[in-house]
């Protein structure tokens, strides 16, 4: 009897961890992989917009030397799905009005997700949406993917940081109620 439980204990314990004495540092680790990431679409959008390159050579700065990532549906896949395990991992360390903005994040981010899924089986069975020449996802029928995926970082990134914000400055309900110490001190 128990070593059946002995997992769920072990997986509930590494779980609470994560969003107790170790959620500043995971917050602190997640943000600089989604600023990152942020910022390849940041200077993708730049090398287009203000550099004037044309869209195959506008890349990233990963991307330029390493022109296969732009083209793995398994490297965006794989980045949105690392995005919604975070969402999901780090959640329970919020509390109150905190909670709420991670849960829009995690919401939007659970579509985001749900697009790169689309896009990656139409890359692996090589049947793409409505007959299209490439893997393409239902919003990228009315908006161009380079803009549509800076627009969704943006309003995944949005919520995550106004959440982070309001974690590390608690009302009073929301400082009692948390378990990590993100929050300073009371001054």
């Amino acid at each position: 009897m128990a070593t059946e439980t002995a997992p769920a204990r072990h997986s509930h314990t590494w779980i609470s961890a994560l969003n107790s004495r170790y959620h500043k540092a995971a917050l602190g680790l997640y943000l600089v992989i989604v600023i990152a990431h942020w910022a390849e679409h940041v200077s993708q959008a730049i090398q287009l917009y203000v550099l004037g390159w044309p869209l195959p050579e506008a890349r990233g700065v990963l991307g330029v030397p390493f022109p296969w990532l732009v083209k793995s549906e398994w490297m965006h896949y794989g980045y949105a799905l690392l995005m919604l395990i975070g969402l999901i991992l780090l959640r329970k360390g919020f509390t109150g009005r905190s909670r709420t903005w991670w849960n829009v994040s995690l919401g939007i981010q659970v579509w985001h997700h749900f697009e790169h899924l689309l896009l990656l089986l139409q890359a692996l069975t090589g049947s793409n949406l409505l007959g299209r020449p490439v893997p393409t996802s239902i919003i990228q029928l009315i908006v161009p993917r380079v803009e549509l995926h800076l627009f969704y970082n943006a309003i995944v990134f949005l919520p995550m940081v106004v959440a982070m914000v309001l974690h590390r400055r608690p009302r009073g309900s929301e400082r009692a109620a948390m378990r990590c110490g993100c929050a300073p001190a009371h001054a």
